[in-house]
């Protein structure tokens, strides 16, 4: 059973972006769009933890927040736009266990979501640090590692991000845009090749499947795509 964590936001946009990744990643993730109906959801005991943002219409981020620390323990990251401390600040002496500023990356959430539940103990028995597999390929998103065939890859940062990526969409195309999002961390810019560069450069490192083919296909007007 996986750790089940609630988003609390009233970006339809952005919380589509979050919840995909998130349950690529190992979590089941349930959505409430504003802060009524945050409280609410947050203390049914249901979730490990909630990611509350602190600007929504209504109900306001912090005074939710107030409610859910009135009647429960769970951990909560809150999101706050960035460079405004007094959001921080405010939130934290309510009780909110961290903040991410907005906007962040779904692996930075993850990684933040991840550290609160080792580090208060909540959920942490069902967080998994096994490899996700795919054919010769080996990905372990905890420890940044990856192996083909048993052998180690030596690949920058940016690469192991791809490959990740790629790795949790196994078998289908995925667009540059949502690898410059997801991967990159940034919108894809017009003209930009970077993307197939860094594709390049993996499918160097990684070698050929016994037919002769790579294992990163390109698809035409949609993406990259790995095969097993």
């Amino acid at each position: 059973m996986f750790p089940r964590v609630l988003l609390i936001d009233d970006d339809a946009d952005l919380v589509g972006m979050l919840k995909e990744y998130l349950e690529g990643d190992g979590f089941e993730v349930d959505v409430a769009p504003d802060g009524e109906q945050g409280v609410q959801a947050a203390l049914t005991g249901r979730y490990v933890l909630a990611v509350l943002d602190v600007m929504m219409p209504g109900m306001s981020g912090i005074e939710a927040l107030t409610r859910i620390r009135a009647g429960s323990a769970m951990p909560v990251l809150m999101l706050t736009a960035r460079g405004d401390d007094t959001d921080k600040v405010v939130g934290l002496e309510l009780g909110a266990d961290d903040y991410v500023p907005k906007p962040c990356t779904p692996r930075e959430l993850s990684a933040r979501i991840r550290a609160i539940l080792r580090r208060v103990g909540v959920g942490a028995q069902q967080l998994s640090n096994g490899p996700i597999v795919v054919g010769e390929l080996s990905v372990w998103p905890e420890q940044r590692r990856a192996e083909w065939s048993g052998r180690s890859l030596e690949l920058t940062s940016t690469e192991f991000n791809l490959l990740e990526v790629l790795a949790r969409n196994a078998g289908q195309p995925v667009s540059k845009a949502d690898l410059s999002q997801k991967a990159l961390g940034r919108p894809l810019a017009r003209f930009d090749r970077s993307i197939d560069v860094h594709m390049s450069s993996i499918r160097h490192k990684i070698g050929l499947l016994p037919d002769g083919r790579s294992c990163i296909q390109t698809v035409y007007r949609k993406g990259y795509q790995l095969i097993r």
